[in-house]
């Protein structure tokens, strides 16, 4: 199809009633007709090949309010089709019906399967149902607490001693708190103090980074409760403390931008040497839930230009600021109080600590 034909298309839908320019959905310059799925694909990957801008897959997919609660449903080697037959561009897969039922309210069409046969599918173990954002990447900072405050700092449980005086601990190794209680379970986590988090701006402490070393369960309740490392990442030693490990519910993960404005900047790596982060790296942000920040945000990557003395000027000292520059977009994936996990996404260049990011 040609690309005048698209254009009209995609013209039609920002024509539609309630729906705004800024809404338009531009695809990407030589959309494929199809795409076969293979594992490791993520269904923002497969919106890249059709989007300019991925983070809107839902758009393009038509989802219903359902199917966007839980939208892993494409497995490896289903095929994709970009589809014209609706009043809009869409994505689906090879035998989904191509027509659409219309409630009369833009955005709000699905998807309507196509009645088949019984079959039987056979996958092979490892080829589960394609994840939103790359997991694998992220993994690591869902299942672990990662930020705490100086109050929590203060009440958490403290390793105090360990079997014969030990000072380094590994999984096996029995060691004895003080400050559990049964209500609050067996399993917990042991975490190290790291690094401060400032807000670069207003200077506010917005919490402590909690270093996670490994996983303990308790044996024994008392006053001096006992403990047995089942697993470790780091060495652990008396001093440090233990925390409770709140699961966090990684399948809804839809990209959405915020309902309102929010600027902020990058206050850190996840890893403490990188002064320049690439694509897929995972970021915090001087943003948090207080702020409207929830899981599945999609932020933009700003960097400010330097002040210009501007051509044709006869004042040398004259300066002018620049438009900023965008070059890319972060996916948040985890939400503190008063800062957030974000992943880096698409970007042109690398990110650096104090760029800026905003509602897009």
């Amino acid at each position: 199809m040609g690309k005048s034909i698209i254009s009209l298309l995609l013209l039609a839908a920002v024509c539609l009633p309630g729906v705004t320019v800024a809404d338009e959905l531009a695809l990407a310059k030589n959309a494929p007709e199809r795409h076969v799925v293979v594992k490791g694909d993520t269904l923002w990957d497969i919106s890249a090949r059709f989007l300019r801008d991925p983070w809107r897959w839902p758009d393009i997919w038509g989802l219903n309010k359902d199917e966007i609660k839980n939208p892993h449903w494409i497995y490896p080697g289903d095929v994709i089709l970009l589809d014209f037959s609706g009043a809009t561009p869409r994505l689906r897969r090879e035998g989904d019906s191509a027509g659409r039922e219309d409630s009369g309210e833009p955005g709000d069409w699905q998807l309507v399967t196509a009645k088949l046969s019984p079959t039987m599918r056979r996958l092979a173990l490892d080829e589960a149902a394609i994840s939103s954002i790359p997991m694998a990447a992220i993994g690591p900072f869902l299942s672990r607490a990662l930020v705490v405050g100086e109050q929590e700092l203060e009440s958490a449980p403290i390793l105090v001693a360990a079997q014969e005086n030990r000072v380094i601990l590994s999984a096996g190794d029995t060691v004895f708190a003080k400050g559990l209680v049964w209500e609050d379970g067996s399993d917990w986590s042991v975490f190290r103090t790291g690094r401060e988090m400032i807000d670069p701006d207003t200077k506010e402490f917005l919490g402590i980074e909690a270093v996670h070393l490994g996983e303990a369960r308790v044996n024994d309740f008392g006053e001096i409760s006992t403990l047995a490392i089942t697993k470790t990442q780091y060495e652990i030693t008396p001093g440090d403390r233990l925390v409770k490990t709140v699961p966090v519910d990684s399948l809804n993960f839809v990209p959405r931008a915020p309902a309102r404005e929010i600027t902020g900047k990058v206050l850190m790596s996840s890893v403490n040497s990188v002064s320049e982060i690439g694509p897929k790296s995972v970021i915090v942000l001087n943003r948090g839930g207080r702020d409207g920040l929830e899981p599945g945000h999609v932020l933009a990557l700003y960097r400010d230009r330097p002040m210009v003395t501007p051509a044709g000027t006869t004042n040398k000292k004259e300066k002018i600021k620049l438009p900023r520059h965008r070059y890319g977009v972060v996916f948040v994936f985890r939400v503190f109080e008063k800062v957030s996990y974000a992943l880096v996404m698409d970007t042109s260049r690398p990110v650096n600590i104090n760029d800026i990011v905003q509602t897009p």
